[in-house]
């Protein structure tokens, strides 16, 4: 493989919004030109100008650069290039690989209607390939609006893949397909062609989608006498039904995943495991260590299948090994307004106490409700599991009256506390610190039961520690006598 400094580039069309999919083909490209001491370079593909909007455009530059995939030029706007595609269009039709239609629309409508009805399949029959000079100057000077189709050379067509392998094509399944269109634009494969030859690209990595488009780029390439990159086509990814990705199967764009709060590098993780496969059991890589491992031969073959499970798990990962500053730093980035009542020093240990137990920015900030705010309600299954009855309120009345007595209000002090009522009444702790917690907190499950009421202070914890007796139990759990 030709990888010394190679340049790569990835050419989004700014229809929508950067989804899953193009988000990995970006990375994928990234890295392998990270890998390689090569360059990674962006394309906006907007020629199509019903469809093609900035707002996307910045949508997707956006996305690019929240993810940390950096492009080292600035980007080359299809839209801007008219000049260039049309003198290489002038450029092939001067050669003998190409030439003009004059079929008209109906005339080809009712050979494809008939080839249809007969067999099934249609191909342009060539009509045109070999018009006299004498005719084409009489069309030409008729006004008569053409075509430009590239005369497909009859032969067997191979090329190599770095992920599929040589790749063979019989160009007779190929017609004499449009390069150029009646009002002089030229086509999605002439464009590329023109596009990646004059941005040196040597390697062109993108979806496996475009597997059919690369033997009439392949021939486009010599029609010109210009060199020909590499190619390598990823496998798609589907969703759990294994049916291509789509809504359907949960957020697909790059700044929904932002907006929910999940880490960039938390996504980057996970798109990178989709289709690579990196020979080792580690599972959690930054973008440095990734660019250092990543091998474009190591992208399987076979299709990859979406599991947000699996996205969750690495997220909780990545937001568990970041610091609580930066974690800090990232909710003021998705919500500048969140918690701005309370001290930034008591924001971070709140997180840092939290911080297991998130996938996201957002959960981070959902689950912390009850550091700033007395429970409202209290779990109903938890409750009825861990306060039964008086006995429950009994404990509690009596963990409460110990810890009036602290003389300090501290991590160690409140648990050596509970663990000195427990062993009075001859209980296990955890039959305390179940309802406390529940008392604190609202639900079952949580930090620290300890270190949350040394950050709660004394003031917090008692006064919800009350408010617990005089709600629990919950109607109807006291049995009658």
């Amino acid at each position: 493989m030709n990888s010394k400094n190679p340049r790569v580039r990835f050419a989004p069309s700014p229809t929508g919004e950067l989804h899953l999919g193009g988000a990995r083909t970006a990375l994928f490209n990234w890295l392998f030109a990270r890998h390689h001491d090569g360059q990674f370079l962006l394309r906006i593909e907007d020629t199509d100008q019903v469809r093609s909007k900035e707002e996307f455009t910045q949508q997707i530059c956006d996305s690019l650069s929240w993810l940390g995939l950096a492009w080292d030029e600035e980007p080359v706007f299809q839209s801007r290039r008219g000049d260039r595609y049309s003198e290489m269009i002038s450029i092939l039709l001067e050669t003998e690989h190409s030439y003009r239609c004059f079929c008209s629309k109906e005339a080809l409508a009712q050979k494809r209607d008939k080839a249809q009805s007969e067999s099934g399949g249609y191909m342009y029959d060539g009509t045109c390939r070999a018009l006299s000079e004498e005719l084409i100057s009489e069309k030409l000077s008729g006004n008569h609006p053409f075509v430009v189709r590239l005369k497909v050379p009859r032969k067997v067509l191979k090329f190599q893949d770095h992920i599929y392998g040589e790749i063979e094509v019989n160009t007779e399944e190929i017609d004499d397909f449009i390069v150029a269109r009646s009002d002089g634009n030229p086509t999605y494969n002439l464009v590329v062609v023109i596009d990646d030859h004059d941005m040196d690209i040597t390697h062109v990595i993108r979806g496996e989608d475009h597997v059919s488009n690369t033997p009439k780029q392949i021939m486009i390439y010599e029609a010109l006498g210009l060199p020909i990159p590499e190619f390598a086509h990823l496998p798609m990814i589907l969703g759990p039904d294994k049916r291509r990705l789509s809504k359907r199967h949960g957020a697909t764009g790059v700044q929904e995943y932002r907006d929910n709060g999940y880490l960039p590098e938390a996504l980057i993780n996970y798109l990178s495991l989709l289709g690579w496969n990196p020979d080792t059991e580690k599972e959690i890589f930054s973008l440095h260590e990734l660019a250092q491992s990543f091998q474009i031969n190591q992208v399987q073959k076979k299709p990859a299948v979406y599991d947000e499970k699996k996205l969750h798990w690495i997220s909780g990962q990545h937001i568990f090994n970041s610091t609580a500053n930066d974690l800090f730093e990232g909710i003021r980035k998705i919500n500048p307004d969140w918690r701005r009542e309370e001290e930034d020093g008591f924001l971070i240990e709140v997180i840092e106490l939290l911080k297991l137990r998130a996938k996201s920015l957002t959960e981070l900030q959902n689950i912390s409700e009850y550091f700033f705010e007395d429970p409202k309600s209290y779990d109903e299954k938890a409750s009825r599991k861990h306060w039964k009855d008086d006995t429950a309120s009994s404990l509690v009345r009596k963990y409460c009256e110990t810890l009036n007595t602290l003389d300090e209000w501290a991590e160690d002090g409140v648990e050596q506390a509970l663990r000195n009522v427990a062993e009075d009444e001859g209980i296990s702790a955890g039959k305390l610190i179940h309802p406390v917690r529940l008392s604190l907190s609202g639900v079952p499950a949580g930090p620290s039961l300890f270190a949350m009421m040394g950050l709660l202070g004394r003031e917090t914890c008692l006064r919800r520690l009350e408010l617990a007796l005089q709600r629990l139990p919950l109607a109807g759990d006291v049995e009658e006598n």
